[in-house]
């Protein structure tokens, strides 16, 4: 990860925190794992969400971890799909991280649309 993608990730991590929207003990859970913690973080209705890309529009193809009753329900990637509850935040965490989309490491530094043009650039010089 380049210094300009890390520096924009801890600002967006650091953003949440200050948000005040998401639970801090999910917070520290999803920010605890490395693969997570290297991914752009944004809110949405209490809800934690993670990008491959630092810039909106981010990315919707991971799936996110939302409050529910003392414990949390992790969905995703669209609105309309639940995988199922958890009961800690470590066991959403880990939900999440299970179901991370291959080759997901670390945040791109611009938009989704930039980041597509890129891995389909990416996979152009693979074929060749």
């Amino acid at each position: 990860m380049d210094e300009q993608a890390k520096a924009l990730v801890e600002a967006g991590w650091q953003a949440v925190r200050d948000d005040e929207r998401v639970r801090v003990e999910l917070l520290e859970a999803a920010y605890a794992k490395h693969r997570l913690r290297r991914l752009y973080p944004w809110t949405g209705m209490g809800e934690l969400h993670v990008s491959r890309c630092t810039e909106w529009p981010w990315t919707w193809d991971i799936f996110y971890i939302e409050p529910a009753a003392g414990a949390y329900r992790v969905s995703g990637p669209s609105r309309s799909e639940t995988i199922g509850p958890a009961t800690t935040a470590q066991e959403a965490v880990a939900m999440v991280v299970r179901r991370l989309p291959s080759g997901t490491v670390a945040a791109f530094v611009g938009t989704r649309d930039q980041l597509a043009a890129y891995e389909e650039e990416g996979s152009r010089k693979r074929a060749d």
